[in-house]
């Protein structure tokens, strides 16, 4: 079954100037390298800084994204916030620039009950001009939204999915038998590490930061998952764990986010400058990193 949001949704970084602008020229570069991977854009999620970025550098983003989409490209954006209104008028702000479905974490300053959470994302997705991916991240939220609390949301006109990057295999299964058989639902997987088991089980798309880098890796991973070779998806699984090792082993989640910019500029995609308050860690740190990519390219043969 072929759903409407499925595929490699890449959660892109936010390429800036050292003004802390917009890069124009990096957004081009990295939509293109999407494009020819088959790729779709999620630009504002938590590999993007998003919470940490002005309004003006999130409108311009959605902006040159929308401005470089062509036909067959789906258009993600993230428009999470502790208030309400500001993700409801960002929400329709995407929506009149040319994204196609937004997506939202809870709010997270506040420990919320399963109710809270329920009637929050119900409040969101009444006031929405199109559709909402509702958003499980328990590393940055310190909260986990009940598969029954989302299921009773999934029945929601304007909620057609979830991405959910919470670390259980039983939470995997649980929800891949609510709703890998449900056209109107979409289960999109955010725990790089069990990507290839996910769409091997019926998750309909992968989220992984990694394809910032190679998405080509998790198109090959989808391909051989749709031509039932088991072997080679898992082959590019391990492709996935070795290179996000590379620069999530030993750091924060911030501090992986600048080794990923710092990867990427090696690529001439971007450049290294991150959001305050992330920061970029010392020349020696970016010396080893770059040494240990270039150790790993040369073992896994990958191009980009």
């Amino acid at each position: 079954m072929k759903k409407k949001y499925q595929g490699v949704v890449v959660p892109l970084v936010t390429p800036l100037t050292e003004t802390y602008r917009l890069d124009v020229a990096a957004t081009e570069k990295m939509i293109a390298s999407l494009q020819a991977n088959e790729a779709m854009p999620f630009v504002l999620g938590t590999t993007g800084e998003a919470t940490s970025l002005p309004m003006s550098v999130k409108k311009a983003y959605v902006r040159e994204t929308a401005r470089l989409k062509t036909a067959d490209t789906t258009l993600y954006a993230g428009i999470s916030s502790n208030c309400l209104e500001e993700s409801v008028d960002f929400a329709n702000y995407c929506f009149d620039h040319g994204v196609d479905a937004v997506a939202a974490t809870l709010p997270c300053y506040y420990a919320l009950s399963d109710g809270q959470m329920k009637q929050y994302f119900e409040q969101l997705a009444d006031q929405l001009n199109g559709p909402l991916i509702i958003y499980n991240i328990f590393a940055t939220t310190r909260m986990s939204i009940p598969i029954p609390v989302l299921d009773e949301l999934s029945y929601h006109s304007n909620i057609v999915g979830v991405k959910d990057s919470e670390r259980s295999t039983d939470r995997l299964a649980e929800s891949l038998a609510l709703w890998a058989e449900r056209p109107d639902f979409s289960h999109f997987m955010g725990w790089a590490a069990r990507s290839a088991h996910a769409l091997l089980a019926g998750s309909d798309g992968l989220v992984p930061s990694t394809g910032n880098l190679f998405p080509g890796i998790y198109r090959d991973m989808l391909k051989a998952v749709q031509d039932g070779d088991d072997e080679k998806a898992f082959y590019h699984q391990n492709q996935s764990d070795v290179f996000g090792h590379v620069y999530q082993s030993g750091r924060t989640l911030g501090e992986s986010l600048w080794a990923l910019k710092v990867l990427m500029q090696e690529y001439n995609l971007c450049g290294t400058t991150v959001m305050p308050p992330l920061q970029p860690l010392s020349h020696l740190e970016e010396t080893m990193l770059k040494t240990s990519f270039a150790e790993v390219l040369v073992k896994e043969e990958i191009q980009l």
